[in-house]
């Protein structure tokens, strides 16, 4: 079976002598020695200021929200995962929906300013398969209408945009660290900020409102990260490189093999060091999509429909049409991509997609 994806595992030795630290220390909760240590490891890897590690990727955006949004509307992407608008109306905020570029897949930035209203307390817009959204308008909007920007940055691990990480753009990002990420924890999450003060106030937030072991400073949640995803972290860390190169490779061979006349790509945006994280194509129809999923499965070849349903179509929301994000809903497909994919793999699945696209 080839599926969209597979966790990559280190070598179990070099986990299991992490796990021995736990054993001799005794401590495997409320920020144990290797929860520091990924700390400080991912703040030097990634080259930013505050990180938070959490026990998923989707109560960094549940906590950011509840800080800096309050309970007001929060415009966001209807192009993404569900954990993004559900944090949204789990914190009670109002999602405000605003269409995707066509060709980023990103929110499309120059639609934001039409939907903001009195009401507006944020913007959460997702960095789609680790593509940076346009980061400087974003910014100048929410300086502009006094907004707070909260980026989910699920997919962006390692990528940086104009010289400088992903995570140190708005005024938090979240990721998550979950088993089918370049970089994982098996399950887990982060908050980076690059100011102390949101910093202190997140941090507060994930530790049951604690400012002290006796002392609280407001409302909160157990969101902490164990010693144990700490160290499968800490393992995975050293591959993560290696990992974001195999995968650069693999999509090398997909953009030799694919038939681009009858197929569309995401465009990534100028002066992003992008970390390959997925790879989605556009096909002409979503007649044409399901025909390409029915033959890669009699091969037990697994892509995945990523994302679909658009979210403003979702049947609790009763949003407004969004034609661009529902028209990419139903054309795109993500096509398997992780280490110990095959060469001879992809340039089958290639042959499947050209023949099946060939009939069209």
């Amino acid at each position: 079976m080839i599926p969209v994806t597979k966790t990559f595992l280190p070598p179990k030795e070099e986990y299991d002598a992490l796990i021995q630290k736990i054993w001799d220390t005794n401590q495997i909760a409320n920020g144990g020695p290797l929860h520091q240590e990924l700390c400080q490891a991912l703040n030097n890897s990634l080259a930013t200021e505050y990180i938070i590690l959490t026990a998923n990727g989707t109560l960094p955006i549940q906590i950011a929200l509840m800080s800096l949004a309050a309970e007001g509307e929060v415009i966001t992407t209807p192009f993404s995962y569900i954990a993004t608008t559900s944090a949204i109306i789990w914190q009670n905020c109002t999602p405000v929906f605003v269409d995707i570029d066509p060709v980023y897949l990103t929110i499309n930035e120059n639609k934001i300013e039409e939907a903001i209203t009195p009401k507006t307390t944020a913007i959460l817009a997702t960095h789609v398969f680790g593509n940076p959204c346009d980061t400087e308008k974003i910014q100048e909007l929410a300086n502009k209408y006094r907004l707070k920007v909260i980026y989910d940055a699920a997919h962006a691990f390692g990528v940086k945009y104009k010289g400088k990480s992903l995570f140190n753009y708005g005024d938090v990002s979240t990721c998550s660290f979950h088993a089918t990420k370049i970089f994982h924890t098996g399950e887990g999450g982060a908050i980076f900020s690059q100011d102390q003060q949101v910093f202190e106030e997140l941090f507060y937030r994930h530790n049951f409102g604690h400012k002290g072991s006796l002392e609280y400073h407001g409302l909160g949640i157990n969101a902490k990260m164990s010693d144990l995803q700490a160290a499968m972290g800490l393992a995975v860390l050293p591959y993560v490189k290696d990992l974001i190169k195999n995968r650069k490779e693999l999509i090398g061979l997909y953009e030799q093999n694919l038939d681009f006349n009858s197929i569309g790509k995401i465009k990534i945006r100028k002066d992003t060091e992008w970390n390959y994280s997925y790879f989605p194509i556009l096909v002409e129809n979503e007649k044409v999509l399901l025909k390409i999923l029915k033959v890669l499965k009699t091969y037990n070849i697994f892509p995945r429909r990523y994302f679909y349903p658009s979210l403003n179509t979702l049947h609790f929301l009763n949003s407004t049409k969004m034609p661009v994000s529902e028209d990419v809903s139903r054309r795109v497909l993500c096509l398997p991509l992780y280490q110990g994919l095959k060469s001879q793999e992809v340039e089958m699945i290639c042959r499947l997609i050209n023949k099946e696209m060939f009939k069209h």
